[in-house]
């Protein structure tokens, strides 16, 4: 016997000839991996699409009743169509509890299995998923092409079956994630309620909030994000009452960060959360570990489990979920020809508005944005001509049959701050769509230029691609769906979130609202 180990002997008793072991195929769980994913694209939740649903039918905020409409659209059209509920098709998480009388039949190791499940679900050529994920993501941020690897969890746990939580968690709402070290006297509540302002609308509320406390903060983290994949009860909480501290705790986050009146996109109403989630774990007597992760309008995630009797077998929802709504202008809306558009005519507008967009857009992202910028402070000449075009932030996904392009909502325009006021001076831009808030550089530069910020609805990439009649890459085609494309649109409906007065719908909406339901939670107290 070698030193420092110990001989282990086993007797031929220790066994139980009579256990029978569940074997899990090694192409059983690639194919379900591959198409959980596929389903999860193009279907919500169902108990995610009947929260939405009542929020919908409960929103008085204009603004935000119509951003909801455009969701639930946009949600129909891909359970009918087949395609990405949002162009931001996410970064895997995988979930895995592997039952103790679990065996394995195949040559790959389970993260292996995991990450071919995702390289074949992402590029199924009926529904192509866009790659999202990049390595060295300090250094050169190099598209892995086939968005693997997944972020694999996994716990042995007794039994004889395969447990799997898949989930695509677009990166818009993981970029809001907050952590703290609170002290053990400090008030979780007050916290979380002091971190949900400063996410802004990127996260593309209303959605719903996983918030993990104790632990370690690892932990607190990872108990946050699972909380996201517990099915939606508050309806049934609110009508039975909490009997537990984190259920009183679901009930005062619900009520208070709804009484902030960010609502859908950020633009104030009613709903900024459909449901709160907390778990906990225990934790040092010196700590209090604490963890938010907002889920977005894109919700998605899906559970199935193996028992070695073949892959997992999705079932799609009734369309009978879905509300009989259409998406129609009213009477304000203002046409817009890009093709003719003057600075004098974009500083018509008024935060607030309401434009259809017809003619050709430019489009460009992070990565384009910051290799124009070093070019300009290059005194190098662009491959693009911005004078008075209309940039949106967008990275599409590759289009399917008769499309022109995929599935191409929004992404965060305050990412795009940094760079705003150096493509508004050197290169005769007067205006960009995104989703969410601009910041205050932003919008100071925005005011200063006379120029205009818009936004379209995040979660409804399907319904605006429809309005995009053609597309082609003008530049930087290395960089993928970060390319700059010019498209050709139709009646793309926008927002205008900063007026070239610097007046933002996302500072003026939430204030009205939060005022509006402080005093009727006054009224009802008085009552």
């Amino acid at each position: 016997m070698v030193a420092g180990f110990a001989c282990l002997r086993y007797h031929p008793d220790d066994f139980n000839p009579g256990t029978i072991m569940t074997v899990i195929r090694q192409e059983d769980l690639i194919q379900s991996i591959a198409d959980a994913l596929q389903f999860i694209s193009y279907y919500h939740p169902t108990d995610f699409l009947r929260a939405m649903v009542k929020a919908w039918e409960a929103e008085e905020s204009p603004a935000a009743k119509a951003a909801l409409t455009q969701v639930l659209v946009n949600s129909r059209m891909c359970a009918v169509g087949k395609r990405p509920i949002c162009q931001d098709t996410g970064i895997v998480n995988v979930f895995l509890n592997v039952g103790m009388q679990v065996q394995w039949q195949g040559d790959l190791s389970v993260e292996a299995m995991i990450n071919e499940g995702v390289r074949r679900g992402y590029a199924n050529p009926e529904n192509v998923l866009r790659a999202s994920v990049l390595e060295d993501p300090d250094g050169s941020r190099r598209n892995t092409k086939d968005n693997t690897p997944a972020i694999i969890h996994t716990r042995i746990v007794p039994g004889d079956r395969l447990e799997v939580e898949v989930a695509a968690k677009g990166g818009g709402s993981e970029a809001k994630a907050k952590f703290a070290m609170l002290n053990p006297s400090d008030s979780v509540v007050d916290w979380v309620l002091s971190v949900v302002p400063t996410m802004g609308a990127g996260w593309c509320p209303p959605g719903i909030l996983g918030v993990g406390i104790g632990g370690t903060p690892e932990k607190a983290m990872l108990l946050a994000k699972e909380a996201l994949m517990q099915p939606l009860d508050m309806a049934e909480l609110k009508a039975r009452g909490a009997h537990t501290h984190e259920e009183e705790m679901r009930l005062e986050l619900f009520e208070k960060v709804n009484a902030l009146g960010i609502g859908a996109q950020g633009l104030g109403g009613l709903t900024t959360v459909l449901d709160v989630k907390v778990s906990s774990y225990p934790t040092h007597a010196a700590n209090k570990p604490v963890a938010v992760i907002p889920n977005c309008t894109a919700t998605r995630h899906v559970h199935f489990s193996l028992d070695g009797s073949g892959p997992a077998v999705f079932t799609p929802p009734d369309l009978s979920e879905w509300p009989d709504v259409a998406f129609e202008m009213g009477p304000e809306v203002k046409r817009v020809n890009l093709d003719t558009l003057t600075p004098a005519e974009a500083a018509t507008w008024k935060a607030g508005d309401t434009l259809l967009l017809s003619g050709r857009m430019l489009t460009g992202r992070d990565a384009a944005h910051k290799r124009l910028v070093d070019m300009i402070n290059a005194g190098m000449p662009l491959p693009v001509d911005f004078t008075n075009r209309v940039i949106y932030y967008v990275g599409p996904v590759d289009p399917v049959r008769d499309e022109v392009v995929g599935p191409a909502g929004p992404t965060t325009a305050t990412r795009m701050d940094k760079f705003t006021r150096t493509l508004l001076e050197k290169t005769g831009l007067i205006g960009m769509i995104g989703k969410a808030e601009r910041g205050k550089a932003a919008i100071e530069a925005i005011r200063d230029n006379a120029a205009v910020s818009m936004i379209a609805v995040g979660g409804a990439a399907y319904l605006v691609a429809k309005a995009i009649h053609g597309a082609k890459v003008l530049a930087f085609e290395d960089l993928g769906m970060e390319a700059i494309y010019e498209f050709t649109v139709k009646d793309m409906p926008v927002t205008v979130s900063v007026d070239a007065r610097g007046e933002s719908v996302h500072i003026e909406g939430p204030k009205i609202w939060s005022a509006k339901i402080a005093e009727r939670i006054a009224t009802q107290e008085v009552r």
